[in-house]
């Protein structure tokens, strides 16, 4: 794989039709999630109102909420964040993700998958 620029570079929260869809309520733009052993990746998902997923665990997230609200986690562990909020999902975290409205987000993983 050829090295990345040394530069920074713009991406767009957009998702586009290269989007992996994961059922009809989870999509995940494309992002930079392909520079796998790299330190890190980042991209946006789209999560409809009602949508729940099981949380990644085997890597460390932060999910920047760029508009709609979800919560994150499990039992009294759970937060929930809206537009403006960040939250970190440790490695190894359990519980769900469950959009309590159409929720845009961009993930940042390290390291990279």
């Amino acid at each position: 794989m050829p090295d990345s620029p040394v530069r920074p570079r713009r991406f767009s929260s957009t998702i586009g039709n290269d989007r992996v869809r994961f059922d009809d309520r989870i999509l995940v733009g494309q992002g930079f999630r392909d520079e796998v052993g790299r330190s890190m990746s980042a991209y946006p998902a789209f999560f409809a109102v009602g949508a729940r997923a099981d949380l990644p665990a085997a890597y460390a997230e932060v999910w920047v909420v760029l508009s709609g609200t979800f919560r994150v986690g499990a039992g009294g562990d759970a937060v929930t964040a809206r537009a403006g909020d960040f939250v970190h999902v440790p490695e190894q975290a359990a519980g769900i993700v469950e959009a309590l409205e159409d929720t845009i987000v961009v993930c940042v993983s390290v390291p990279a998958h």
